[in-house]
């Protein structure tokens, strides 16, 4: 509701038959697509690309989209329609995966799966409803979602407000931009890993064989790709004097060449993963033994 001078268009998703979030949206000018015949995760994804095809139509209505999925969705499929859907590659840009994190109720949800998941595959995280909690409970709700997935920026909000700045225009997935981890994560002691979903940093100096690399990327993603729900890097391939740079969603992976190393910078090889049940100590082995 604030006046950001955007124009956006709103996918909505309803789980159930009954669609009532569009009645509930204050002086909404956009106009609202829902899907009431179930999940944009499962059923429906041919009818988000049907939906989006013909909102590019009138191209120059709208500055954003913004999808709207049901608080049971898996973010994961939605996020691979953009890569994998070639209108979709030429057309759009994803831009982030934001998740509301409800800070007075998601602690009686904490064990379910869908809550941890949505949360391992947000880029922005509005932990909201700060207000209705003491300062205890958040510190130690935002160190818990930090243990999942620390590559997250975490906004305390009251009412979901925020700038429009911090949700939009994000470039989360925009692979020529370098990756921003908290450096207090990449500090071993750090963290410590007591929840099935969880990060794992890995920072190791030297090169890397290209070719040893892609085969245990490959294997791991073939072997482990539903456990892994996100991953990201900036990796040191030796004879190469730029940074490669590259970024996945289960067993899909892009990467890119990226700017030159800087002269002044040290070449290091820095590589996140998000996911469930991560071994951390045979990932990092595993690692270890494509350098050169």
């Amino acid at each position: 509701t604030h006046e950001h001078g955007k124009k956006v268009a709103a996918i909505v998703n309803e789980f159930g038959e009954v669609g009532i979030d569009n009645q509930l949206v204050i002086d909404a000018d956009e106009e609202i697509f829902e899907m009431n015949n179930g999940c944009i995760c499962c059923t429906v994804r041919g009818d988000l690309i049907r939906i989006i095809s013909n909102l590019m139509r009138r191209r120059d209505k709208f500055d954003h989209i913004v999808i709207e999925t049901t608080g049971l969705a898996d973010p994961a499929p939605v996020i691979q329609t953009f890569f994998v859907d070639e209108d979709m590659q030429t057309q759009l840009s994803l831009d982030a995966v934001v998740t509301v994190v409800d800070a007075k109720h998601i602690w009686q949800h904490w064990d379910a799966d869908e809550a941890k998941e949505q949360i391992a595959f947000a880029d922005v995280i509005l932990l909201n409803k700060t207000d209705l909690v003491s300062q205890e409970q958040l510190d130690e709700l935002e160190r818990r979602i930090r243990s999942i997935n620390a590559l997250s920026k975490v906004y305390r909000t009251r009412n979901a407000e925020l700038e429009m700045d911090a949700l939009l225009g994000v470039r989360a997935f925009d692979l020529n931009r370098a990756l921003e981890i908290d450096p207090e994560f990449l500090n071993e002691n750090a963290h410590e890993h007591d929840e099935t979903v969880g990060s794992v940093a890995l920072v190791e100096s030297g090169e890397l064989d290209m070719q040893k690399l892609n085969d245990w990327l490959s294997y791991l993603l073939q072997t482990q790709g539903t456990d892994i729900f996100r991953m990201k890097g900036i990796l040191n391939i030796a004879g190469e004097d730029r940074r490669f740079v590259f970024q996945g969603v289960h067993m899909l992976f892009d990467a890119t060449r990226d700017r030159p190393w800087k002269k002044s910078e040290t070449r290091k090889n820095q590589l996140v993963f998000i996911g469930r049940n991560l071994d951390e100590a045979k990932l990092k082995d595993d690692f270890r033994a494509c350098l050169i």
